[in-house]
């Protein structure tokens, strides 16, 4: 019996202490009455919460003198036919690659218009992607579906329409390219939600498959051909939702003189070596992320579309330096794939993003004052979308002021397609710049020697 007691004590005296360590982190009437009391409504307040309680945030706090101080005009900016439009996709990243190489082909063959088909590299994308996951699920058969993190990463993640520069040139080499008219949008590629859904759901049946039969002892050569035919029933839904891709088409194209030009046939492999005479190993992919070490190389592993190709690769700098190559590329007529964290202080019926642009503080009385650094470390920002960056706007030194983006939102939204980047929003907000190692100097090419640090596919650059 006393015993007893004596595990009951025990037990009370750890529920008690259990209750007073909850009441310690919890909100007591004491806490709240000082909160509470920490809010006067005057006059001001009242008029805030009278407002915003029928209105959207964002309309109230623009600050209108700092919208109405930027102008639409540039200094140097790299002429385009036309606005592209991703629709209701996460295909920015392959609209935004191949739009740095539209002003070549236009400038070539003298084109009124040129757009690169992205629904045919995106056709591709999604099936590399889906033999990129499939080969990891064999890859990682062995490995704990609840414990191991690369593994629950991959089917929480078996297949996306978003991307970055890398997958563009893996998928190119391979497939070639061919123009928009040839292959153009289907209504699964402009709306991927339905069919990403099912790819989805299909990979990861795939997937647990092929684990189970590694489970029944099967070896990889079998794996191997289940794989295949797996891809098979991916490659038929493609099919069904987005049209079969050519292997040889005729190309005609209406000149800047109006005249009608027939060029010719081609296949996607030989337009890509006639239409686009560049070097996609020429480009660099840089970053601008100050929660880490500055020139350094980094890789992120699994942040690629083709199994056999390479992974995102970036050189992390200042933002200072990424302005300077960039100004430096504009000058020379070559546009660069730019990603951003567009959702910050974005007013898009004009097409601007400047910092501070929404006056926040104001309205509420409260101080937001995270840097860069603590906003990437926390997931309060980072890079969501991309396009291409054509112009820049100086001061009388020479110093930057705005920059223009050519945006792939479609010709009505924002400033006629582009968005206006104020120089300040570039050094808070901008991630990653691609651009050809001929504007990079030497301290900066030789960080590409480096063996590079590997980072994990959930990594907060990924």
């Amino acid at each position: 019996m006393k015993k007893t007691r004596s595990v009951f004590g025990i037990c009370l005296v750890l529920l008690l202490g259990g209750l007073a360590f909850a009441q310690e982190g919890a909100i007591s009437s004491d806490m709240l009455s000082e909160i509470r009391a920490s809010v006067t409504m005057d006059a001001h307040t009242k008029a805030m919460q009278n407002a915003v309680t029928k209105n959207e945030i964002r309309a109230l706090v623009l600050d209108r003198a700092k919208l109405n101080s930027i102008d639409n005009h540039f200094a140097y900016k790299i002429e385009i036919p036309s606005i592209t439009d991703q629709k209701s996709s996460g295909r920015c990243w392959l609209f935004t690659a191949l739009n740095v190489m539209r002003p070549k082909v236009v400038e070539r063959y003298k084109l009124k218009d040129f757009e690169f088909s992205q629904s045919y590299l995106f056709f591709w994308d999604q099936l590399e992607k889906a033999n990129l996951f499939l080969q990891a699920a064999i890859e990682t058969r062995d490995q704990d579906l609840y414990e191991d993190r690369l593994v629950q990463w991959l089917f929480q993640h078996p297949i996306q329409d978003g991307g970055v520069w890398n997958m563009m040139p893996s998928l190119v080499e391979k497939y070639g390219l061919v123009p928009k008219e040839v292959f153009p949008d289907s209504h699964s590629s402009e709306n991927t939600r339905q069919m990403r859904y099912l790819l989805r759901s299909k990979l990861r049946e795939q997937g647990m498959l092929l684990r189970q039969l590694a489970r029944d002892g099967k070896k990889d050569k079998y794996l191997q051909k289940q794989k295949t035919g797996m891809l098979a029933d991916i490659y038929r839904m493609l099919v069904i939702c987005m049209g079969t891709p050519p292997t040889e088409f005729q190309w005609r194209y209406v000149d800047k003189n109006d005249s009608l030009v027939n060029a010719g046939s081609f296949t996607p492999q030989s337009f890509y070596k006639q239409a686009l005479d560049v070097n996609l190993n020429d480009y660099v992919m840089l970053m601008n992320d100050p929660s880490r070490e500055y020139y350094q190389l980094y890789e992120i592993e699994y942040d690629r579309n083709c199994w056999e190709g390479s992974n995102w690769l970036f050189v992390n700098l200042p933002a200072e330096e990424l302005k300077e190559y960039a100004k430096n590329s504009i000058l020379a007529d070559e546009a660069m794939y730019f990603s951003c964290d567009v959702g910050k202080f974005l007013e898009r019926e004009r097409g601007i993003v400047a910092d501070r642009l929404h006056d926040y503080e104001s309205l509420f009385g409260v101080k937001f004052d995270m840097d860069k650094r603590d906003r990437i470390l926390s997931y309060d920002s980072g890079s969501s979308h991309g396009m291409a960056l054509m112009g820049v706007d100086t001061c009388a030194s020479g110093k930057p002021t705005k920059w223009l983006l050519e945006n792939s939102w479609g010709a009505e939204d924002g400033f006629d397609g582009y968005l206006i980047m104020t120089d300040d929003w570039f050094e808070e907000y901008s991630f990653r710049l691609v651009i050809l190692k001929q504007f990079l100097p030497e301290k900066v090419r030789k960080v590409l020697e480096q063996k590079p640090i590997m980072l994990d596919p959930w990594d907060r650059m990924s």
